[in-house]
């Protein structure tokens, strides 16, 4: 199938389809599954972490579909308890065996644990010799990514921030903006657990268009220049979330207004700046809590 995915450009010149599929919380089942739907339907962009564990049925995933890899863009991140050059480069190295790729189109750092400007050093690195496309950071906020840049050579491509109708992260967005770093979202619809495709301004603007809640909300993170990585392990939503590219459904202006005020800062994972929580992160090495 063919895609009508639009691409963001990085700042080194990288383009990235704008949506892409998250496979955080998915079991090796669910994630070949739901890679191999969404590859094809047009996806092109899949999105995953060390902190997952299902890099190898990613990687199974996207072997099976018989699609050229120079097609595909494929992310995964470096968790908490890894910290320092030599064990960056062992874990890059270690993913990269599971995904079963010669190289990574993006590596992110994470969270901001105590640490990761060695991580930065060494992901730099690889970067120069050529194994990352680009590099970038998740869960930073911009005293973070000031912090990152006191020492480092390269600035982030990327931050990857929970971002959603009920934490529109503004003055991090526009901050990210005069950088020139991509804002990507991760847990775009509120991972359904803050039921922001049941508001009634959502409602209302899905009524108008013909259109899904889901499909609004993802609507609006396109026109506001942001990647998205929805999740799903449902082959019809898997379509349905990259069913937005209509020549006719466009936001308007005074739509984009009414989804602005929803914001309430209200968050669906941890605060980047909790330290309790980012020290305790760097005990486990899994989605699972796993020593």
């Amino acid at each position: 199938m063919a895609t009508n995915i639009p691409y963001i450009e990085l700042s080194n010149g990288v383009l990235v389809p704008q949506v892409g599929l998250g496979v955080f919380r998915m079991s090796d089942q669910e994630v070949e599954n739901s890679v191999k739907w969404a590859i094809q339907n047009g996806y092109r962009h899949i999105d995953t972490a060390s902190f997952y564990d299902n890099e190898e049925a990613v990687g199974r995933a996207i072997k099976d579909s018989g699609i050229d890899r120079k097609y595909l863009f494929v992310t995964t991140k470096i968790w908490n308890n890894i910290r320092g050059y030599d064990e960056t480069i062992a874990q890059f190295n270690k993913s990269l065996e599971k995904l079963g790729l010669d190289y990574l189109d993006l590596y992110l750092i994470h969270w901001p644990a105590q640490g990761f400007e060695e991580d930065w050093r060494a992901m730099e690195d690889l970067y120069k010799a050529g194994k990352i496309r680009a590099i970038g950071v998740s869960n930073f906020k911009a005293h973070h990514i000031e912090q990152l840049m006191k020492n480092a050579t390269i600035a982030p491509m990327v931050d990857q921030i929970e971002t959603h109708p009920y934490l529109q992260e503004t003055d991090l967005h526009e901050y990210l903006q005069s950088k020139n770093i991509a804002h990507e979202s991760w847990s775009p619809l509120g991972a359904g657990l803050n039921k922001v495709i049941d508001n009634p301004v959502i409602k209302e603007l899905a009524d108008k268009y013909q259109k899904s809640p889901a499909q609004i909300v993802l609507r609006w993170h396109i026109q506001r220049g942001e990647i998205i990585i929805p999740k799903s392990t449902h082959e019809e939503r898997i379509k349905e979330n990259i069913d937005i590219f209509d020549y006719h459904f466009d936001l308007t202006p005074e739509d984009m207004n009414k989804i602005a005020e929803l914001d309430s800062d209200q968050r669906v994972g941890a605060d980047p700046d909790d330290t309790d929580f980012l020290d305790k992160s760097m005990t486990y090495t899994n989605q699972n809590n796993a020593k």
